[in-house]
C-alpha cells in the first residue's frame, strides 16, 4: 500500500531555505544582533587616576565613600557584599543597595555585581538587574571606566528604573572624576537633607 506523502516533500525545500537563510543571517550577524535585543545602559568617563586607584574606589569602602554613597560594606571577593547605602539612617532595606553582593572579580581590570531598584520604585527593587565595570590604562595617569548595565524586564516599574539609572550613573562616574580631581565628596550636606526630610515624620505621635 502505497503511503500518502504529497505535500511534505513541497513544503520541506521551503522551511530548508528558511531555516538556511534565518541562520547564515545570524552567523553573519554574530552576536551583536543579540547584543541590540538586549536593553542595557552603557557608560564612559575617563579619570585622572592610575588604574590601581580606579579599582580601590570601586573594591574598599573608603573608595566607595570618596566618591558614590555616605556609607558601605565592601568585600571584594565573589559572593562578598557590595552593599552601597545611599541613606544610612533609614530603615533596614531601605538603605540603597542594602543586599548586594559582587559576582566576579579580575583584579584591575573588571568587576561585577547585582544590584536593585531605588525604594521608591518597590516592584522593580524585588529583582535584581546586573552591573560590569572595566578598567583600562589610557596612560600612566588616567583610566577608562565603562560600565555595562543589563538585565532589564519591560514596562511599568522596569521603564522607571532603566530611566532612573540612565541618569544616575552618568552623574556617578561624574563624581568618580570629579573624586579624583577634587578630592572626595563631603557627604555631609548630603546627610543632613535626608533627616531634615525625615524629622516631620518623626515628630508624628
Amino acid at each position: 500500500m502505497k503511503r500518502c506523502n504529497r505535500t511534505r516533500p513541497a513544503l520541506l525545500p521551503g522551511l530548508t531555505l528558511a531555516l538556511g537563510l534565518g541562520l547564515g543571517l545570524a552567523l553573519a550577524l554574530g552576536p551583536t544582533a543579540a547584543r541590540a535585543a538586549e536593553r542595557a545602559i552603557d557608560k564612559e568617563m575617563v579619570i585622572p587616576a592610575t588604574v590601581e586607584q580606579a579599582w580601590g574606589a570601586w573594591t574598599t569602602r573608603e573608595g566607595i565613600v570618596s566618591f558614590l554613597a555616605p556609607e558601605a560594606r565592601i568585600e571584594p571577593r565573589v559572593g562578598g557584599a557590595f552593599q552601597i547605602h545611599f541613606d544610612p539612617g533609614a530603615a533596614p532595606g531601605s538603605k540603597g543597595a542594602d543586599d548586594m553582593r559582587f559576582l566576579a572579580l579580575q583584579p584591575m581590570k573588571m568587576i561585577s555585581f547585582d544590584w536593585n531598584a531605588p525604594p521608591s520604585l518597590p516592584e522593580a527593587r524585588t529583582q535584581r538587574t546586573f552591573v560590569v565595570v572595566r578598567f583600562a590604562p589610557v596612560d600612566e595617569r588616567s583610566t577608562r571606566v565603562t560600565l555595562h548595565h543589563t538585565g532589564w524586564g519591560e514596562g511599568g516599574e522596569w521603564d522607571q528604573a532603566y530611566a532612573y539609572f540612565d541618569r544616575a550613573w552618568g552623574v556617578v562616574l561624574g563624581n568618580l572624576k570629579k573624586r579624583f580631581d577634587q578630592g572626595p565628596v563631603d557627604w555631609a550636606p548630603w546627610l543632613q537633607r535626608l533627616e531634615q526630610a525625615r524629622a516631620p515624620a518623626l515628630a508624628r505621635p
